[in-house]
């Protein structure tokens, strides 16, 4: 039976994940210390490497958390100019009554699943710049159905979708300054191998402060890679960073209420938002 996390339970995700690092590093420095190879005395060099490894995670996750708090706003941005282009869609088939509306519709509901789909990774950006560029074939239609100032609300609203995609793409895509990762880890790597090899006396002390701090660093390097990818839906298994998607969610069940599109185009059943 395999465990499902809720909402309440994903703060445990990253935790967990960590675990097994923290008992590799609890028996290597039961070995190091049978082995009687503690050879490093604390001093103030050391204690310099573990401010300046805290400084380069502060400057790190303070990159980061700004690509996350604008994020956070996508998915509802996402949802917000989709419905205004169905809102413009339905009031035309609603006056017009015509095969191009109903055409779009469906284009639109299909487009819909396109969107949900994308985020996890089971359709390729390049496949929904298309499909927003498909559009145009139902926007020329519309020319002589209705005025040209909703005709522009619906294009305005195709190039914000557009350039959020390709937003979301680089997100996802594009590591928050990868050089800084890289001295990060090897900063930390070397401050736990000082911890696995310092003499602290009594033992139950040094085992303390070794998995104390190795906890910390470890538990915020992996926490900063999550939050610098918050679309990672798929990868690797949701680890409760992930941006909610739930606009989007709900976008579909109300277009699925309003039942303007036919009922054979509509999907049986909508999935639960990640979170």
């Amino acid at each position: 039976m395999q465990f499902k996390f809720t909402a309440k339970t994903k703060k445990w995700i990253l935790l967990i994940k960590i675990i097994p690092i923290l008992l590799a590093i609890f028996i290597a420095k039961l070995i190091v210390h049978w082995l009687g190879f503690e050879i490093v005395d604390l001093n103030a060099l050391f204690t310099s490497i573990i401010a300046a490894t805290t400084f380069l995670i502060g400057f790190l996750i303070a990159g980061v958390i700004t690509d996350y708090k604008e994020s956070e706003k996508i998915p509802g941005d996402i949802s917000a100019s989709l419905e205004t282009i169905y809102d413009e869609a339905y009031i035309l088939d609603k006056n017009k009554h015509s095969k191009a509306t109903q055409d779009f519709l469906l284009y639109y509901n299909d487009f819909l699943w396109s969107v949900i789909e994308w985020f996890y990774r089971k359709q390729r950006t390049k496949g929904i710049l298309e499909k927003l560029h498909g559009m145009n074939n139902y926007f020329g239609e519309f020319e002589s159905l209705m005025q040209a100032g909703f005709l522009s609300r619906m294009k305005n609203e195709q190039s914000n979708l557009r350039k959020m995609v390709i937003r979301v793409d680089n997100i996802r895509d594009l590591p928050f300054i990868q050089s800084a990762y890289t001295i990060v880890e090897i900063l930390a790597f070397l401050v736990i191998s000082g911890l696995l090899l310092m003499k602290l006396e009594p033992f139950y002390e040094a085992m303390f402060f070794s998995l104390t701090v190795a906890f910390l660093l470890i538990y915020m390097i992996r926490l900063i890679k999550d939050l610098d990818n918050p679309f990672d839906y798929a990868a690797n298994g949701e680890s409760g960073t992930e941006v909610s998607l739930k606009p989007i969610h709900d976008l579909i069940a109300r277009v699925n209420e309003y039942k303007q599109i036919p009922p054979e185009a509509l999907k049986s059943e909508i999935q639960e938002p990640p979170r």
